[in-house]
């Protein structure tokens, strides 16, 4: 049985590496990235849990309100998917280092095995996204009984 948790996208790697190395040469010859001209793409951090009974997704938001997160789910994957904006930039600031990412994001995972989407259930709390999602009763282990004779 297959497991994908996450699709490698290879190019998104390579821009990735290349921002990095953009901000490194910045960092060394003291240039400040345009910010207010291009935002980044990234990915929040995520964690998937499985127990006896349930899958749960930990998926790290900070700076997020609720209302920018939107979470679509189906019978084997989830989506997670949102925005963080940008402050808007304010006259008599200098900015020295740029290191957080803004911009829409979207992460999906595709479940070991079949879930119920109908009884999830998603908190949010201190920048931390926890959605739990039970596992079908089609998936979930069954113990049988060994007849001796």
């Amino acid at each position: 049985m297959a497991m994908d948790i996450t699709r490698w996208d290879p190019f998104k790697e390579l821009t990735t590496l290349r921002e990095e190395i953009d901000r490194i040469f910045d960092s060394f010859f003291g240039r400040v990235p345009a910010v207010a001209e291009r935002e980044v793409a990234w990915l929040p951090a995520l964690n998937l849990e499985e127990t006896e009974n349930d899958f749960i997704v930990k998926v790290e938001l900070p700076g997020l309100k609720k209302e920018d997160v939107k979470i679509h789910l189906t019978d084997d994957s989830l989506t997670i998917s949102g925005e963080r904006k940008m402050e808007k930039e304010e006259k008599g600031k200098t900015y020295h280092r740029v290191e957080m990412a803004y911009g829409r994001f979207q992460r999906t995972i595709t479940f070991p095995s079949e879930v119920e989407p109908d009884k999830a259930k998603a908190t949010y709390k201190d920048g931390i996204l926890t959605i739990t999602v039970p596992k079908s009763e089609k998936a979930k282990p069954k113990e049988i009984e060994i007849e001796i004779k």
